[in-house]
């Protein structure tokens, strides 16, 4: 088992053990499918670049369960055409 799994700061960071193996997939998954990794390793092992971007609030899930990405706008944060005026 990986040393960040062993520790309980990263579980209580996305709320529980269920949120964070959820977490984890959805990522693997964006990886694999050829997303760019969030933080700089020299490393080709995708589970330990999940695990530093969740250390380093890169990710995490919002309300709904959906993987979100950190400062990633969302539909809401959008600008109305009005707004700009």
């Amino acid at each position: 088992m990986r040393e960040e799994l062993k520790e309980e700061s990263i579980v209580n960071k996305v709320g529980g053990r269920f949120k964070l193996s959820t977490l984890i997939q959805k990522r693997l998954v964006q990886l694999n499918q050829g997303s760019r990794a969030l933080v700089d390793m020299d490393t080709h092992d995708k589970m330990e670049v999940v695990l530093q971007e969740i250390i380093q609030d890169k990710i995490f899930l919002d309300s709904s369960n959906e993987l979100r990405i950190a400062a990633q706008p969302t539909e809401l944060d959008a600008p109305t055409p009005d707004s700009e005026l």
